[in-house]
């Protein structure tokens, strides 16, 4: 059958393969012969098994902000998968069927848990598989291997052993964690594909992949495939947004809803295609309903903690954006931290690219300043070159005619003006006056100004330990001198007492 988002019931056609042509990509450009149709006229159902059962339709994902691992798993956990039958343009949706499952999937069989509960009690508690002391090692062992997460735990001869995983309640390695919540609507029509692919090989072969999803859609000429955005994800993955916008007959178009597109995709036949494009993950980006949002946080997803889910909540720093994601094991840790890194650099060179931006900017403006006073400049010189030419042109037009008596009325009152302005008691005095003023406090200020000085606290430092240094010096210097006269003195008074001696000998 062909794809056609509105054709009605009955239609049917079939769907040629085409050879796949030799490219870089992968599979890019290959395409395998549609089993069926791709058609909204009739509902895509999908298995379920409960409300919270497990299922293999999961549609619900958050994409990179709860974070994706490998295979189908989504990085909330849950798989909100919905089959709508669409019959195109104004016809009503005929079946809507939505499953919970992934991390707050809880076992559908109430004998089965309570059994499982039972084993598990027997294997950490009160094990009888030996039937001695051993026994109470052994429940030791079996405790050590449920805190950890891994393991068999032996308690009976008679019953298999509990398999322990990460899941469990005893697990240590737990934490919660908030992840935002998309905002996006089911007629928006965006699809989360994630591919094992780097993103510069995706964006090379960009053309090709819508190309190739083109042909996995049918090939119908009505529709196209758009790429909303693509971002890194850690392990040489890619996130790829995407949307189909559907042409009617009659010029308008609309977007597929995210919902029927998924439906799609999760076919078996097409998820085969897209896994040989390779597509690992595929998941819508829609917004929780408050119902489901209620539903999600009133159930503690498996071997989470009631009172820690609950203080997770309270703690929750904006419940309208953010919710509640458990993080169990080492590797879902190491996850979200690749993933938060991963973001960190992207903003980084956001940060970077706009910060070059705005040194444009600053640049551009610095610029535009410039030319605005140029052109400020070059305005008023133009204005007076203007009215230079008005006053030559209105003195040309009136030679040779007498004055009028407009013209003489205003001729008196600007000489009253100019008189008035050339009184020495009046405004031409007072103008001198505060010119002579103004020069003054000018002059003033330039000399002041010229006098302020100021000395940074270092320097200040250093010249004080100079001049200290000097001082020393110069009382060392000044001792040394005194010591001197002293000497001299002494010597003085001796070739004195000399003298008068030999001069007594003499005599």
């Amino acid at each position: 059958m062909a794809f056609n988002f509105g054709a009605p019931s009955g239609t049917s056609g079939t769907a040629a393969a085409t050879a796949a042509p030799a490219g870089g990509f992968g599979g890019f450009g290959t395409s395998t012969t549609a089993g069926s149709a791709f058609s909204f006229s009739a509902p895509a159902n999908t298995g379920t098994t409960g409300l919270f059962g497990g299922t293999q339709n999961k549609g619900f994902g958050f994409g990179t902000g709860f974070g994706t691992t490998t295979g189908s798993s989504t990085g909330l956990g849950t798989g909100l998968g919905t089959g709508l039958g669409f019959g195109g343009f104004n016809t009503q949706q005929q079946q809507q069927q939505t499953t919970l499952g992934g991390l707050f999937s809880q076992p559908t069989q109430a004998p089965t848990q309570s059994s499982q509960l039972i084993n598990t009690a027997s294997a950490l508690s009160a094990p009888t598989l030996l039937g001695d002391e051993r026994d109470a090692i052994l429940a030791k062992w079996n405790q050590l291997q449920a805190f950890w997460g891994t393991g068999k735990g032996y308690f009976n001869n008679n019953i298999p052993p509990v398999e322990f995983t990460q899941e469990n309640p005893f697990c240590r390695f737990k934490a919660v964690g908030y992840s935002c919540m998309p905002n996006n609507k089911d007629e928006d029509g965006l699809v989360v594909l994630v591919f094992n692919k780097k993103e510069t090989d995706i964006r090379s072969q960009q053309q090709q992949l819508v190309e190739s999803l083109h042909k996995v859609l049918g090939g119908n000429q009505t529709l196209t495939v758009n790429v909303e955005g693509i971002k890194t994800l850690p392990d040489d993955q890619t996130e790829v947004v995407i949307y189909v916008v559907e042409r009617s007959p009659n010029g308008t178009s609309r977007r597929v809803p995210a919902t029927t597109l998924y439906a799609h995709f999760e076919q078996t036949n097409i998820k085969t295609q897209l896994q040989q494009l390779g597509v690992t993950l595929s998941m819508t980006r829609t917004e929780l309903s408050p119902a489901q949002i209620k539903q999600l946080l009133q159930n503690p997803p498996a071997g989470v903690d009631p009172i820690i889910w609950e203080q997770a909540k309270v703690d929750n720093p904006d419940s309208e954006k953010l919710i509640p994601v458990p993080m169990v094991g080492f590797k879902e840790l190491l996850r979200r931290l690749k993933v938060q890194d991963q973001m960190t650099k992207q903003h980084q060179t956001r940060l970077d690219i706009i910060s070059e931006d705005i040194s444009e900017l600053q640049k551009n403006q610095t610029t535009t300043m410039a030319k605005i006073a140029q052109y400020k400049r070059k305005l008023m010189d133009l204005s007076h070159r203007t009215l230079q030419v008005l006053i030559k042109q209105e003195i040309q037009r009136k030679s040779g005619y007498a004055i009028q008596a407009d013209e003489e009325q205003l001729r008196v009152q600007l000489d009253t003006i100019q008189c008035e302005l050339n009184a020495p008691t009046q405004f031409k005095g007072r103008l001198n006056e505060l010119m002579s003023q103004i020069r003054m406090q000018n002059h003033f200020g330039a000399v002041k100004s010229e006098e302020r000085y100021y000395i940074d606290a270092d320097l200040l430092r250093e010249i004080k330990q100079h001049l200290k240094q000097q001082q020393e010096g110069l009382s060392h210097l000044i001792s040394i001198i005194k010591d001197d006269l002293e000497d001299i003195k002494l010597v003085e008074h001796g070739l004195n007492e000399t003298i008068h001696i030999r001069g007594g000998v003499f005599s």
